[in-house]
């Protein structure tokens, strides 16, 4: 393990680092692009390639955080490649803690690759995906949960996720990490202190307000880890699977979320023959869809294959859309379905509600429930609270009817009817989540040792393995090769 350390430390780690330089604006044309230079030789180089507009040198002596006029020149023939503006930022304060010098010019691929190799030329190399940010880690101008928001900031779906991720970079979650981990540090400390000078430290019934305190501060924790799932689906989108027998109208629910026509819609059964997968928003939920073929019974080999996908996918999903029919009787595809479906949270759509019906809330409850008779049983009352893993809806997908309903349904299944506020702390990260659940095992192991009336050393190992745990959602302590690791999936420039 080791101990990155967030500020003297990682200012020594992060001096005499070489130069390195990217585009980190999409490498698209576009109508401005940015190259970015940082290092302890990114001010030399910048004043190597910029030119102000009376052919001078500024950036070396300029002032920082200032931005200035001119032409970026080849070094080797003073040929000028493109009208900019330089800005120089001098470390610390700077996005890495370093000399960096950034260009702004114009947002053409060739532009700016010719841009770049004249930095490349001039001594530095090409950065790393994630390496300005890995360097802003290093030299303490970040821990790592908000290093880790700002690729979640980039790929923020939603609005509720954008807001949560802007949250952490702020460091919503580092401050409350911090602040768990002073708690567990004091009691610590006060244990080794006890230990070593007894004769100043009594820890006569110290167990006991220990155990109240760590209540406090379990309670905390698993607060934080219950928001975990939820965070998952709304920075991440819930995976949802459409399934039914064929020509119920899947294809036609897609379409109508989608308002496209996306997929091909026939009167002929079996039209979908794989999996179709589409990203959309329902409100301020995002679902990761996919439109699956009619499962059914069938010799036809390509429709099997379908339907055999329709099925792994309905294994791996968060969220079961089965559509029926609800014109048509219901038969023993339909309990093959109901039998995939398991304790899955689903929603039940009784489609085509502006023909007339012939399944009924009761049909799909005892469809459910494995009754044999009429499903007047209670074994899953109506309503759409999704209490017993599925609500049920009737729908028209051919008319866009009940897809208000739908959007209720899914918020209240997923998030009891609301989504947080984004001044929460929401944990979406699953590295997180795992460390939160080690620190909270690890202090419920002291809370055992204080009940088994052990001595209080066998307290601070435990106490010190939580305040560890939560360590590494900060980086305070982590290995290198995870530091590695969690940059490397950054995108490049960034």
């Amino acid at each position: 393990m080791v101990n990155w350390g967030l500020s003297e430390q990682g200012s020594e780690l992060g001096v005499g680092m070489d130069t390195i330089a990217a585009v980190v604006t999409g490498m698209t044309d576009s109508g401005v692009g940015i190259v970015r230079i940082s290092g302890s030789g990114a001010v030399e180089l910048g004043d190597g390639i910029f030119r102000s507009s009376s052919g001078s040198r500024v950036l070396g002596d300029g002032e920082s955080r200032r931005m200035y006029y001119g032409f970026v020149v080849d070094p080797e023939d003073g040929a000028e490649i493109d009208e900019v503006l330089a800005v120089v930022m001098r470390g610390p304060r700077s996005f890495t803690g370093e000399d960096t010098v950034e260009i702004q010019c114009h947002g053409g691929v060739l532009v700016m690759r010719r841009i770049l190799e004249c930095a490349l030329r001039c001594g530095a190399r090409l950065a790393e995906p994630g390496e300005f940010t890995k360097r802003a880690f290093l030299n303490g101008r970040m821990d790592l949960s908000r290093a880790e928001a700002v690729m979640d900031v980039i790929g923020a779906q939603n609005d509720r996720a954008l807001g949560y991720s802007l949250g952490q970079l702020r460091g919503r979650l580092s401050g409350k990490v911090g602040e768990l981990r002073g708690k567990i540090l004091y009691e610590t400390a006060f244990i080794e202190s006890a230990l070593d000078d007894p004769e100043h430290f009594d820890l006569d019934g110290y167990g006991e307000g220990l155990s109240g305190k760590l209540d406090g501060v379990i309670g905390e924790l698993r607060k934080l880890i219950d928001t975990a799932d939820n965070g998952r689906l709304i920075k991440e989108g819930i995976r949802t699977v459409i399934l039914g027998k064929p020509n119920v109208g899947k294809s036609s629910l897609l379409n109508c979320l989608l308002g496209e026509e996306r997929a091909i819609v026939t009167d002929v059964a079996g039209t979908t023959r794989d999996v179709l997968e589409e990203s959309l928003r329902l409100g301020d939920v995002r679902l990761n869809i996919v439109d699956t073929a009619g499962i059914r019974d069938t010799e036809d080999t390509v429709e099997k294959i379908g339907v055999e996908r329709a099925l792994r996918y309905a294994r791996e999903a968060d969220l079961i859309v089965y559509v029926t029919d609800a014109s048509m009787e219901l038969d023993e595809n339909d309990r093959e379905i109901v039998s995939v479906i398991g304790d899955k949270r689903t929603i039940v759509l009784l489609n085509k509600s502006d023909l007339e019906a012939v399944v009924t809330e009761e049909g799909i409850r005892a469809l459910f429930s494995g009754a044999a008779g009429d499903g007047s049983g209670d074994c899953f009352p109506a309503g759409p609270s999704g209490d017993d893993g599925f609500v049920i809806l009737r729908t028209s997908a051919k008319e866009g009817a009940g897809m208000e309903e739908l959007e209720r349904a899914v918020r209240e299944m997923f998030f009891h009817g609301e989504i947080w506020s984004s001044n929460e702390i929401v944990i979406t990260n699953m590295r997180h989540k795992e460390a939160l659940e080690e620190a909270c095992e690890a202090l419920m192991l002291v809370k055992g040792s204080i009940e088994d009336g052990m001595t209080e050393d066998f307290y601070s190992i435990d106490l010190m393995n939580a305040y560890k745990a939560l360590g590494r959602i900060i980086g305070e302590e982590v290995d290198d090769d995870l530091v590695d690791e969690i940059f490397s999936k950054f995108c490049m420039g960034k």
